[in-house]
């Protein structure tokens, strides 16, 4: 079978986990052999539904997953092969939180039912573990501890793995999450959503020195990010611009933004390992696919003498393969869920 891309399959684990993954506005399953062979995956996007509003909107997001979840289930169940997964099957998986509760209902509920008519287990995972085991599926040599940056629309934060199941938050956001300021700098130019890609493109042929924006919290020596003022530092300068009459360099504009952005990211990661001593670095969360963001993580890694694991643009957003892959590590911890658990918006990791 083919999945996303090449696995191996650790010897000896023929156990199949299907993942479902509904917390915000992709829908996506998957069926994993073992901790790290993708048998099928699949996911249905919300962008072109949701790129009129200039964002999610959350009551359009879960009518659309109802609409998607079923038909994608069998369509990933037959590309796996799969004929009687109530036989083949021995885990469903699926995200519980955090999210939107509309979304989450969702996949959770799906989740329950499958669960039930198959009389196979079922597993609650927390949308942020399930981050971090993108790296886990894409790396079969990471383990624990390791450090893990998680940059999406919704988070950003840096997590301390101590072990699978035991994780510290050394920080996060004050406020907007950095995909969510790349969105608000894409509305502000007049790029479209979702912004992040397109900032990220048009970023690669400008210059990042144009435009003198701050790295937030920089020197601060925490692990705490904000990026509210580095977008309303956008914001005065595209008000002078207009004031002054010029036009805007949105190439020179979007390159200056993501030059400020990272490097907070980076020097914010570069005192998470000061303080624990930990040189494993691992990069997780829809923003990773961001190609500045990859190449510094490299570079610092090479410069430290850090290890960094970067997964492959296709598990950095939501995927149901990471929460097939988190879903197998809790089973084999121990847990196990009933039907009586209930979707948490705002579950945070370890609570």
């Amino acid at each position: 079978m083919r999945g996303l891309f090449p696995l191996t399959l650790v010897a000896g684990d023929p156990f199949l986990t299907l993942g479902i993954e509904t917390s915000c506005d992709d829908t996506a399953v998957a069926v994993l052999e073992g901790p790290r062979r993708v048998l099928a995956a699949g996911l249905s996007s919300q962008v072109e539904d949701h790129a009129p509003h200039g964002g999610v909107v959350p009551e359009l997001a879960s009518r659309k997953h109802q609409e998607a979840i079923l038909p994608l289930l069998h369509q990933v169940l037959d590309r796996a092969g799969i004929r009687n997964p109530a036989r083949e099957l021995h885990l469903v998986a699926v995200t519980s939180g955090p999210g939107l509760m509309g979304s989450l209902l969702v996949g959770v509920m799906t989740a329950k039912a499958l669960s039930q008519a198959w009389e196979v287990p079922l597993v609650s995972v927390n949308h942020l573990e399930g981050h971090l085991f993108a790296n886990v599926v894409a790396h079969g040599d990471l383990k624990p501890p390791f450090l893990c940056l998680i940059v999406s629309g919704g988070h950003t934060e840096i997590l301390l793995v101590r072990a699978f199941g035991d994780y510290q938050v050394l920080g996060g956001t004050r406020d907007d999450a950095a995909g969510e300021a790349y969105d608000k700098v894409a509305k502000l130019l007049g790029l479209g959503y979702p912004g992040g890609p397109v900032v990220d493109r048009l970023a690669a042929t400008g210059n990042p020195e144009a435009f003198p924006l701050p790295v937030p919290l920089s020197g601060s020596g925490v692990v705490e990010f904000s990026f509210s003022g580095l977008k309303t530092a956008v914001l005065w300068v595209l008000k002078r611009l207009e004031k002054d009459g010029l036009p805007v360099p949105v190439e020179d504009l979007c390159a200056s933004f993501q030059r400020a952005a990272v490097a907070s990211l980076l020097e914010k990661t570069r005192v998470a390992v000061e303080q624990t001593g930990v040189r494993q670095v691992a990069l997780s969360g829809g923003v990773g696919a961001n190609s500045a963001l990859r190449a510094g993580l490299e570079e610092e890694g090479a410069r430290r003498g850090w290890r960094v694991y970067l997964p492959p643009r296709d598990l950095c957003t939501d995927n149901g393969v990471m929460i097939a892959a988190a879903g197998y590590s809790s089973f084999r911890r121990g847990i196990r869920c009933d039907v009586t658990f209930a979707p948490d918006p705002s579950w945070e990791l370890n609570a």
